[in-house]
């Protein structure tokens, strides 16, 4: 087996920050234990595999280290970059067809927008399991189709948190949002993924597709930039937009970020 294999840092400007994916381009599928396989050896959050299906249309699938996801943005943003910048493509939108359904990526500038699902947030009362968890009570808490979200007061907060890995690992669904208002943006988060085997991932993008509506609820308005304050360290233009042909926004999270390629090589074996 030879594969081209692309180790790009996602939500930054500047390696050794944001979000590293790995992406390997395929003519055809390989088969799902071999690209599982492929993706623990790799050690990152996720590793992209990309099939083109048309002139600017590829399927998408993400794997990390330990199962297949839904959803994936920052290995997103990470193929879309490996396909404009060292594969050629040439028109400036990319279409991606994926389990989470149609997913795209438009050329703007040097940042990259992507195109996602809203998964807005609905209020839940405060649970005593992840307060315990997250070492800290928010001052609210909120669960979409695919994620908790706890909110707190200032980003110091968010920054500080050192949550019980332990015990986030018992909390259903395991995946896990924390937000506060920005000190130099307009909101911060950080995420925990230990149902994927991810302790913290460093930039999510897919996060933001809960984030988003419910910044855009309680500050009443639908763009923002957003910091992911993890040890890394990530950099997001989001806006909550309509689906075409649709004039209301909320269907839609647009998520737009830099990438830069720290490696590439061959997978040999």
């Amino acid at each position: 087996m030879s594969l081209s294999f692309y180790w790009v840092d996602a939500f930054t400007a500047q390696v050794f920050a944001g979000n590293p994916a790995g992406v390997v381009p395929l003519t055809e599928w390989l088969p799902d234990a071999t690209m599982q396989r492929v993706a623990f050896e790799n050690g990152l959050s996720e590793t992209a595999f990309f099939v083109r299906t048309g002139p600017s249309r590829f399927q998408l699938r993400w794997f990390t280290p330990k199962i297949e996801v839904d959803l994936c943005g920052h290995a997103t943003l990470a193929s879309a970059f490996v396909l404009f910048h060292h594969l050629a493509h040439t028109r400036e939108l990319i279409h991606f067809n994926s389990r989470s359904g149609a997913l795209a990526v438009t050329r703007r500038g040097d940042r990259l927008e992507l195109d996602f699902p809203s998964h807005p947030p609905t209020p839940v009362p405060p649970s005593a399991e992840l307060a315990r968890a997250l070492g800290r009570t928010p001052e609210s808490c909120l669960r979409s189709v695919t994620r908790w979200l706890a909110v707190f007061n200032t980003a110091a907060e968010v920054r500080a948190l050192q949550p019980d890995h332990a015990l986030l690992e018992k909390i259903v669904p395991g995946r896990i949002s924390i937000t506060a208002p920005g000190d130099d943006c307009d909101f911060v988060s950080r995420t925990f993924v230990p149902e994927a085997g991810i302790p913290e991932d460093p930039v999510t993008g897919s996060a933001h597709c809960t984030l988003v509506p419910y910044w855009a609820q309680r500050l009443g308005r639908t763009k923002f930039h957003a910091r992911q304050v993890s040890a890394r360290g990530g950099e997001l233009w989001c806006e909550l937009a309509p689906a075409t042909g649709s004039g209301q926004a909320g269907d839609r999270v647009k998520i737009a970020g830099h990438a830069v390629l720290y490696m590439k090589g061959e997978i040999v074996s």
